[in-house]
């Protein structure tokens, strides 16, 4: 009788439901980390394919150098806050705490900004300079680099502003975690290309 008991009971199917519910709770996660996996490695091949047009392009008879704004060095140390406190947060955001979490992503948003309000400065720098647009290869790619660099971050503010906007409605911090993770990984990458952009333009 318990064995006929326990097939009516169908328990196997109620374990089977819940480890599924289980599973499914657990996929955005990896499946999240992912996409933003494949969507960096696209990234760089796009990032390496400029970098490696740029030196080309700087064998030409014709490459004129240009002085770099000195305010990269500004903006460099603006981006390298907002990825420090982009990573507080995530370290906060295991601990379960909303304010550290919260604060930290507000600050990291703040730096990001920031830093794209001092490239249009270096961009203005160079217009006043004369040597701002198509009449310098030099100066043409300082702007393509520094402007495709600049849209990807102002796409991770994005996010970032759901994220941010999340945590100041006082949203569970484990609903944040994976987005503030994410979000992290993104700002520690292009932080990343800054410095390899920044120490190619220093080259020249």
């Amino acid at each position: 009788m318990s064995i006929w008991k326990e097939l009516m009971d169908k328990s196997w199917e109620t374990q089977g439901l819940v480890g599924a519910i289980n599973d499914r709770s657990r996929g955005p996660g990896p499946a999240a980390k992912t996409g933003l996996g494949m969507f960096l490695a696209v990234l760089t091949s796009m990032f390496l394919l400029f970098v490696v047009g740029y030196r080309t392009r700087m064998l030409e008879a014709d490459w004129v150098p240009i002085a770099d704004p000195q305010i990269l060095w500004l903006n460099t140390a603006l981006l390298i806050l907002a990825s420090v406190f982009m990573q507080r947060a995530r370290t906060a955001s295991a601990t379960g705490l909303l304010a550290p979490v919260r604060n930290n992503l507000s600050l990291a948003g703040l730096f990001s900004v920031a830093f794209l309000v001092g490239q249009f400065m270096a961009w203005q720098e160079l217009r006043a300079a004369g040597v701002y647009g198509v009449a310098s290869a030099a100066a043409t790619f300082f702007v393509l680099l520094t402007a495709l660099h600049a849209i990807h971050l102002f796409g991770g503010l994005l996010v970032w502003a759901r994220a941010s906007w999340r945590a100041w409605q006082g949203m569970e911090v484990k609903r944040l975690r994976l987005s503030v993770e994410l979000c992290t990984t993104y700002w520690h990458y292009l932080l990343l290309v800054w410095f390899v952009f920044f120490t190619l333009l220093l080259s020249t």
